[in-house]
């Protein structure tokens, strides 16, 4: 295997640090490594495998020479992805930007990784609940052909950032202490001791886009529109891990021990599941893991062919930057990048 040349973009941010962390992890064959973020964040220095790095400017010459540039999300990629393309530069996008183009793959490598031979320079990371959602989802589906989804998240404030992260010690610390009025910035309404059903914006049937993109994201990762899927997103006052609670509807009955048997041995899942002892995935240990943890097996009570499972990852790793460097490895492995 040679070395290719890597352009991080957003690199200063939390998805943009764990992208170097995966990138060092996995060993990923970097050569020359790039680091690129906003005007703001210009000058600022990064560490990767013992060396310093000056974070750059976003521009269109940033991926001169590169074969590989990893966005880790925002506006950034809608400006500056076709420039890299143009540059025969790879682009894996963490944005939304993309995933729903029909000339985009969106892929999770557990579940469409033959998708990554299909790109026209551009492939998508879907988003971070859709992620560990479907690779929950895939096992069932070969084996039973799953009709419908009901998914509702309880989803870590680090999904919304640094920014997410503060407030909610900001507002756990005033109120401990009494300090008077807490201050909301990025949340509408208190997260501290509270749930939000909200995250992102209302849209059609007054679904948030956040519900949407896990309808549609997984209908396209899975390749099959046919599946009836209903979302209900929530922000929790946790860190870092998105959990979900799924019901699942197949046209085969699969009972629990046979869920239980096709999740275990499934590529990237873990199962925890024995509540006699009362072990099951919680985000506290799913943090800092790539692994999608499965737990809570059992057969739908209300329905012939049904299944429940509680699923948790942590967002900020399988959820979007192990998931882009997983990407990465599937180009380098079939042969991918585009011609210079």
């Amino acid at each position: 295997m040679g070395v290719y040349n890597v352009v991080v973009v957003g690199a200063s941010g939390a998805v943009g640090q764990e992208l170097l962390r995966i990138l060092e992890e996995r060993e990923f064959p970097v050569g020359e490594l790039r680091l690129c973020a906003t005007a703001r964040s210009a000058g600022r220095k990064m560490e990767f495998r013992g060396s310093s790095f000056t974070v750059e400017a976003t521009k269109p010459e940033s991926f001169d020479g590169m074969d590989i540039a990893l966005f880790a999300g925002g506006a950034a990629s809608k400006e500056f992805a076709p420039a890299a393309v143009e540059r025969g530069c790879v682009v894996i996008d963490n944005s939304s930007n993309f995933r729903m183009e029909p000339s985009v793959p969106l892929v999770v490598p557990e579940v469409n990784p033959d998708d990554v031979k299909y790109h026209q320079g551009i492939i998508a990371n879907p988003n971070c609940s859709t992620i560990q959602m479907v690779v929950a989802l895939k096992p069932v589906h070969d084996a039973a052909k799953i009709k419908r989804v009901v998914v509702a998240t309880y989803q870590a404030v680090s999904g919304a950032g640094r920014e997410g992260i503060d407030e909610l010690t900001d507002q756990t610390r005033s109120l401990l202490l009494d300090e008077g009025e807490i201050t909301l910035k990025v949340f509408p309404h208190q997260i501290a001791f509270n749930l939000i059903p909200h995250i992102d914006v209302f849209a059609d049937m007054d679904y948030t886009k956040e519900e949407w993109k896990m309808v549609k994201e997984t209908q396209k990762i899975l390749h099959d529109e046919t599946i009836a899927i209903t979302a209900t997103t929530v922000r929790v006052p946790v860190y870092r891990s998105h959990s979900e609670a799924i019901n699942i509807e197949t046209e085969r009955k699969l009972t629990a021990p046979e869920a239980r048997k096709l999740l275990s041995e499934f590529p990237g899942i873990v199962v925890i599941d024995d509540p006699a002892g009362k072990e099951y995935p919680m985000p506290l240990f799913a943090s800092n893991r790539d692994e999608v943890f499965v737990g809570r097996i059992r057969e739908d009570n209300s329905i012939p062919n049904g299944l429940n499972m509680w699923v948790v990852a942590d967002q900020l790793r399988k959820g979007a930057a192990t998931n882009a460097v997983q990407i990465a490895e599937l180009v380098v492995r079939h042969g991918c990048l585009l011609k210079k």
